[in-house]
């Protein structure tokens, strides 16, 4: 699906440049693409875009996790290197694939 007319940007594109990038803002997503917003109909699509492939990509790399990694902030459980519980970063509302029930 096009998600910017005026760079002809698929949200393809932008997962990718996520993905592969990691950028925090919408004009850095279209930095990561080479390009600039234009008329910015699209900034609140790239922005969802940004926060939901952010999310994943935290979830799916917290392997050594024991626990949900947004609900356990254990000293231990943050220092562990696997985890994301001891970033700055936002912590996504999702449990980690192979968390311990």
């Amino acid at each position: 699906m096009i998600v910017c007319s005026c760079n002809v940007l698929s949200d393809r594109d932008v997962r990718s440049a996520i993905e592969a990038e990691r950028p925090n803002s919408v004009s850095q997503v279209y930095g990561c693409l080479g390009c600039s917003a234009r008329c910015g109909r699209c900034a609140q699509t790239i922005r969802r875009l940004v926060d939901e492939t952010l999310a994943n990509v935290r979830a799916a790399s917290c392997d050594g996790c024991t626990r949900s990694c947004n609900l356990d902030r254990r000293p231990s459980h943050a220092a562990d290197p696997n985890c994301h519980a001891g970033r700055a970063a936002p912590m996504p509302s999702v449990h980690c694939p192979q968390a311990a029930t």
